[in-house]
């Protein structure tokens, strides 16, 4: 399988126009002070000497030798060790972080930027924002404890433009999109004796699938076995199709252009036009949660002022790729809020996996509680948008907190939501409800009705389906969150082979598309741990009829 590097510049697919431009640079320049040269202090009389009359620049310019600094990241504290040569770049290296696999690529570009540019004012890579300005602080930290500033380093003249080219390659299979559906696709067809070429708009391979908490829906796996669970496909069919309102597609929920026909991709790189020529192309390229312009036209509850959890790159590329010649669309209307995220960022937060457990108790700003902390997520995430601040207050104690092991988990996040104020632990519930504003009295009432409901087994409020322990003794935790978007479930029309369909139900030949860019498969509602499940079985599925047909 071939698949273009980064000094490729990740190809990008030319109708997509959407671009894939950096998300802007945050490090600013500091101008060196103003020192007294020779010049003019023998023109005021001034007396001098050989430092004094050296400027910043020049001082700096003297600076060898490696220097350590730090700054925090998504996941955690950032490491690196800064060589200066003579006050230039002359080697970056990260030698700690916790950042996630693949997202972490993105230090390494941003090394290679800085060091043959010989600045900090470079542009963060997109689908890692957080770990691109961790980055750029532990480089401007270890050039401080080096003396200098980011403004000390003298820039290298910008090369020149190269003229753009144009290439034509052929391929028997193209894969727009270097997600989790799209390597399955890519693979399959590999497997099979294809050539196939993966084309992604990112710097970075790994789409939604990259983010996820990789929790994968297979139904009589061994960890069911072992806890005594009854499950089956035909059980897991009827669930996604119950979840879903029962808007889903059976036949899609219970699979384990020239001349009318598609025969290529044409795309851009960094200084080159591609056309690509195949005998068969797979959408991969995900859905559209990060597009605001496509969320206000299909749902305008989920636009202005709401966050998204997916990566950046999921703006509905393929989705409108397809409609422009002809492919049929459904379910555009469904978009699914995860209720507990980062009000900061969107991201979804894992310190919610208390909830899942049964341990949390969710309130308000009047130390209420409102909803179900086991609902459906989009039933929760519109109680929650009703509240005051259109945010809630996931409480749980200490002996929770252990027991979901959100420490040793997640402890990366833990300390960024302290450091944000985000999450406060406290040894009384008053302290706790204090950090944030929440009546202490009505919490404290709260807790003791809930508490109660433990107790008899039954939650005459909210009928909250697991009721596994009492709010105990202290510390306890508060994190603060609010929903955000974080799937899809609509886009382009397919059948159980995975090929597209036109408007009128007609297979449009020669394209394949799996994953979230398609619709049909979770109705109205997507089951957690199911679109691990749908990116596989579909990327498996259109990789191996796509190389079979390419193969005719």
């Amino acid at each position: 399988m071939k698949t273009r590097t980064r000094a490729a510049a990740w190809l990008l697919a030319a109708v997509m126009a959407l671009g894939a431009a950096g998300c802007g640079n945050a490090d600013g320049t500091t101008a060196a002070a103003p020192q007294t040269t020779a010049a003019t202090a023998a023109e005021t009389g001034a007396e001098t000497t050989a430092p004094e009359a050296e400027t910043a620049e020049t001082q700096a310019a003297g600076i060898s030798g490696t220097y350590s600094g730090r700054g925090d990241g998504k996941g955690g504290e950032i490491v690196v060790e800064v060589t200066l040569a003579d006050g230039s770049l002359s080697a970056i290296q990260v030698t700690e972080h916790h950042e996630t696999e693949g997202i972490a690529e993105a230090m390494d570009i941003l090394a290679s930027a800085m060091i043959a540019g010989n600045t900090l004012s470079v542009d963060s890579v997109a689908g890692a924002t957080i770990t691109s300005a961790g980055f750029k602080l532990a480089v401007t930290d270890a050039l401080e404890s080096a003396g200098m500033s980011a403004g000390d380093l003298t820039a290298n003249p910008a090369k020149a433009e190269e003229p753009r080219q144009s290439i034509e390659e052929t391929h028997d299979i193209i894969v727009v999109g270097a997600g989790g559906a799209g390597f399955c696709a890519a693979i399959e067809a590999k497997m099979a004796g294809a050539d196939v070429i993966i084309l992604e708009k990112l710097p970075i391979a790994g789409g939604n699938t990259l983010l996820s908490g990789a929790e994968y829906a297979a139904p009589g796996n061994w960890l069911e076995q072992k806890e005594d669970i009854e499950d089956s496909p035909e059980l897991m069919k009827e669930d996604m199709l119950v979840g879903g309102d029962q808007l889903g597609q059976p036949e899609l929920v219970e699979v384990t252009d020239e001349n009318g026909r598609v025969t290529g991709v044409k795309a851009e790189g960094e200084n080159a036009d591609y056309t690509f020529t195949a005998g068969s192309v797979i959408l991969a390229t995900g859905g559209f949660g990060s597009n605001m312009e496509m969320r206000m036209q299909y749902d305008p509850k989920a636009g202005e002022g709401v966050l998204s959890t997916n990566s950046v790159g999921s703006t509905g590329d393929g989705v409108l790729m397809a409609q422009a010649i002809g492919a049929g669309v459904t379910g555009m209307e469904y978009i699914q809020t995860y209720p507990i995220c980062d009000p900061l960022s969107g991201a979804l937060l894992y310190f919610d996996d208390a909830r899942l457990y049964g341990y949390s108790v969710i309130v308000n700003k009047e130390g209420r509680r409102f909803v179900e902390e086991l609902g459906r997520r989009d039933e929760m995430s519109q109680a929650i948008v009703a509240q005051t601040d259109g945010c809630c207050y996931e409480l749980i104690d200490q002996a929770a907190f252990e027991a979901s092991a959100i420490e040793e988990n997640h402890g990366p996040e833990v300390a960024y939501l302290l450091s944000h104020d985000m999450l406060v632990k406290a040894d009384t519930l008053e302290e706790a409800a204090g950090f944030f504003g929440i009546d202490a009295e009505a919490l404290k009432e709260t807790v003791d009705n809930y508490n109660r409901y433990v107790q008899d087994g039954e939650d005459p409020e909210y009928h909250k389906r697991s009721l596994p322990s009492e709010i105990g003794e202290g510390p306890y935790w508060i994190v603060k969150a609010v929903p955000a978007v974080h799937h899809t479930m609509g886009g382009v029309c397919i059948n159980p082979e995975a090929q597209v369909l036109d408007t009128n139900g007609n297979v449009i030949e020669g394209l394949y598309a799996a994953g979230e860019v398609t619709g049909g498969i979770h109705g109205s509602n997507r089951l957690g741990s199911c679109a691990l499940a749908d990116i596989t079985v579909f990327g498996r599925i259109a990789g191996q009829n796509a190389a079979a047909q390419a193969s005719r």
